[in-house]
């Protein structure tokens, strides 16, 4: 039987987040509130971390370079001021942690990017043998002059 507790957390977590993963780049959609208006704002950046699994506690870290100047942002997945996070680009990533594109210059600082396919707000990696099972186009006949043109 669940308790006080369970229940609480059961009722605020969402259910219709994006799986961002690190090496993603993202946009995350807050919403501010300024006096008595509502706004939202977007922060776009590339996911560093994932941590504290897919429970209520769960948090993405997202950087972005503003200026020349790295920022930072620690952004609570089920926190009622994100609206929505948009999956903009994937790369494919070896560590769980990207913390060393902190320090990383040049070339040590770029990821290979994997493509994906939006389906229905997740985002699925394209299969190869899909594209390679597609059957090849002719290309139609070009008609052939029959006689070499005369120089005279």
């Amino acid at each position: 039987m669940p308790n006080k507790a369970e229940l609480f957390i059961k009722e605020h977590l969402k259910k219709n987040l994006s799986d961002a993963k690190p090496g993603d780049t993202v946009k995350v959609y807050l919403k501010i509130k300024e006096k008595d208006k509502d706004k939202i704002q977007v922060f776009e950046g590339l996911v560093l971390a994932r941590k504290h699994g897919k429970g209520i506690t769960s948090t993405i870290t997202v950087r972005r370079v503003i200026a020349g100047v790295g920022v930072e942002k620690i952004f609570p997945l089920h926190s009622p001021i994100i609206d929505k996070i948009e999956i903009k680009k994937r790369s494919k990533v070896r560590r769980a942690k990207l913390y060393y594109l902190r320090t990383a210059k040049g070339k040590k600082s770029r990821l290979k990017r994997k493509d994906f396919i939006e389906a229905i707000g997740e985002p699925v990696a394209v299969e190869s043998e899909a594209l390679l099972n597609k059957p090849e186009e002719t290309a139609p006949e070009i008609n052939q002059p029959t006689e070499a043109p005369s120089t005279q």
